[in-house]
């Protein structure tokens, strides 16, 4: 018999798929699609939630690879435990840089061009100029400079920004200039008019952005989270915003969904998306190609892309 590979897409709609597998579709429905106890390769269900994507994985005795079709990691990571030795979790690097970044863009220049109050306007008939600030001269701070902060930095390129600094885990050179490190925070903060959050969520991350990072930044400059909600400490945001000394543009939040009534809804400032960041037409065909190159690499015992653990 042939070993199950469960995906989050129908394989009809795969092209290149290898043969020698059985392809089964799942996409977090109440029933499983066959024994996972038989799956060698778990395409994890896309926007489905923690607890619908490691529903199967005790049970998945055979797995070889999981395979998320996210950036970030931190919903399955925790479920590692239950797996046997060697098995390989690869994330979605390659399939959301385009959506993210492009979303990050337009919270940035929608945020401080004003566009909420614009629309609010329009449904009231209201005309009401006003002088806004541009992103042009504008020095701008990327935290998480990997390939969504880069793809970041490309689209903000013709906006003729002052400045982009940039900050990872540790400190590197690049064709752009340098990255620095975490530590550097404290001195880049007060320079920044815009801070761009991309980090992945991680211990080291998790409520980076509380406080003591917050009050470095300088008045007026606005926070931009694409990364996850948990590295921002939504009380310490809250009083910022409120008091009106900073301003943010969220596609993420901690709690997440943000429940009705929350605070930040209503925070002057504030800029809420509901973690669209990925999801747009063009997800679905990078994450069909990931799928079939994976799969392919893994039918062929090749090395696998976008290794980010493997369980021991």
């Amino acid at each position: 018999m042939t070993a199950d590979v469960w995906l989050p897409v129908p394989a009809d709609e795969i092209e290149g798929l290898p043969e020698g597998f059985t392809y089964l579709f799942w996409d977090g429905a109440p029933d499983f699609p066959g024994d996972p106890a038989r799956c060698v390769f778990y395409g994890v269900p896309y926007m489905k939630g923690q607890e619908i994507a490691v529903r199967p994985l005790p049970r998945m005795t055979a797995v070889r690879v999981v395979q998320t079709l996210t950036a970030g990691i931190d919903h399955v990571l925790p479920a590692l435990g239950a797996l046997p030795p060697g098995v390989r979790l690869c994330n979605a690097r390659g399939v959301h840089e385009a959506s993210t970044a492009e979303l990050a863009l337009t919270l940035t220049l929608a945020s401080l061009r004003g566009i909420p109050g614009f629309v609010r306007r329009q449904d009231a008939g209201e005309w009401r100029p006003e002088f806004r600030p541009a992103l042009a001269d504008k020095s701008v701070l990327i935290v998480g400079y990997g390939a969504i902060g880069s793809a970041i930095e490309d689209r903000l390129a013709p906006f003729e920004c002052a400045r982009v600094a940039r900050v990872a885990r540790s400190g590197r050179a690049t064709e752009r200039g340098p990255v620095h490190p975490v530590a550097d925070l404290p001195a880049l903060l007060p320079d920044a008019d815009v801070v761009i959050l991309s980090t992945p969520l991680t211990d080291a991350t998790r409520g980076l952005v509380g406080a003591d990072f917050l009050s470095h930044m300088k008045d007026g400059a606005l926070l931009v989270n694409v990364a996850r909600g948990a590295v921002v400490d939504t009380k310490a945001l809250l009083a910022e915003v409120e008091s009106g000394r900073l301003h943010a543009a969220l596609d993420v939040t901690d709690p997440e969904p943000l429940p009705a009534g929350h605070p930040l809804w209503r925070a002057p400032g504030t800029l809420i998306t509901p973690h669209v960041g990925g999801p747009t037409s063009a997800f679905l065909p990078r994450a069909k190609r990931l799928l079939s190159a994976q799969l392919n690499r893994f039918a062929a015992q090749e090395s696998l892309e976008n290794v980010v653990a493997t369980t021991g």
